[in-house]
């Protein structure tokens, strides 16, 4: 079974940065693209950034030019670096993997990672 094991996020003021990591195991196709979701409270869930096998990132508008998401060579590990963090990216992150496209969520996901931005 495949598994999605996040690390990074926390709490950081407004303009700053933070990381997040993604480490996928098990049966994992290196064709999958990867990429980061994101809720918040009393919101529906909503793409970050996504990554495809062929190294291509697609971000959503909200997070473009602050956001980078990156793939490792064996295409089992991303990481997403945020800068400029504003209150509005405060957000449970949720690492995503199983899906050939970048338009739709696959099937597996990590178990989020609490980010707080706030003074």
């Amino acid at each position: 079974q495949v598994q999605l094991v996040e690390s990074g996020g926390g709490l950081v003021q407004p303009g700053g940065s933070l990381r997040l990591s993604c480490a996928a195991s098990g049966p994992v196709s290196d064709m999958y693209a990867m990429g980061w979701y994101r809720q918040a409270p009393g919101k529906q869930r909503e793409l970050v950034a996504v990554i495809g096998s062929n190294m291509t990132p697609h971000y959503a508008e909200a997070v473009q030019g602050r956001f980078t998401i990156s793939r490792d060579s064996a295409k089992t590990t991303i990481q997403l670096q945020m800068t400029n963090l504003e209150p509005a990216d405060t957000a449970v992150y949720f690492c995503n993997s199983g899906a050939f496209s970048l338009r739709h969520p696959g099937a597996y996901w990590g178990q989020g990672n609490q980010v707080t931005v706030s003074t």
